[in-house]
């Protein structure tokens, strides 16, 4: 059984890194069962391991933490919904693109039960959203905003660190980096698209959708 673990208020980075560290060691251990936790941050900027210095557009505006995850940077703040995955890859199939694949589908399904359709695209990480009420990209094609982040870390095939959903952050402190290394593409969020979604609202649909997204025997990934 996966156990679902939800904190109010804001959590510190830190203090979250070694929670999961010490669950993730606990889970492999066979001591722990595996579990969700949804979280909320102060505002602060993370660097994964692929992260580009120049990619860190204010450096002192927010704090800086350096996480072992993949990725480049991202903002993690009041408003987003930050749900850490400690699951058991090892027993789901052993398939790292293939969990990878199974985060962005939960994610698809959970903004779906809003009617909002997030897509995936090849060589962006994360879940985008079509915005044609925007001016079009150079080349014509539809302009697309970022709705939610992935990235993951693992150790002993247990995964941690997970996904984010914008549910209303302030869109605007995300100008201090450039999210993912993306620097051709916007940001946006359940409330910016105009949605009346609340956290509550967030959680729910994730927990509604994950079995859906998530099996121990996953089909193989193309």
């Amino acid at each position: 059984m996966v156990e679902w673990i939800t904190s109010y208020g804001l959590t510190d980075f830190r203090t979250a890194e070694a929670w999961m560290e010490a669950r993730v060691a606990d889970i492999a251990a066979g001591t722990a069962s595996e579990c969700v936790w949804l979280v909320e941050h102060p505002p602060l900027y993370t660097a994964g391991t692929s992260a580009r210095a120049d990619d860190l557009i204010a450096p002192d505006r927010f704090p800086v933490f350096e996480t072992k995850r993949g990725g480049q940077y991202t903002y993690h703040g009041p408003g987003q919904r930050v749900a850490y995955t400690l699951l058991d890859v090892g027993r789901r199939g052993r398939d790292v693109r293939c969990f990878v694949r199974q985060l962005e589908d939960w994610v698809i399904a959970a903004l779906d039960q809003f009617n909002v359709r997030g897509e995936i695209r090849p060589g962006r990480v994360g879940v985008w959203v079509q915005r044609p009420e925007k001016p079009p990209q150079a080349d014509g094609s539809v302009a697309e905003d970022k709705i939610a982040a992935i990235g993951i870390r693992l150790r002993k095939w247990i995964s941690f660190h997970g996904i984010s959903i914008n549910v209303e952050p302030d869109l605007e402190h995300f100008s201090g980096i450039v999210p993912c290394g993306i620097n051709d593409h916007g940001v946006t969020s359940l409330v910016d698209l105009g949605l009346p979604v609340t956290m509550d609202d967030v959680d729910l649909a994730l927990k509604a959708t994950f079995d859906g997204a998530f099996s121990v025997a996953p089909a193989p990934c193309d």
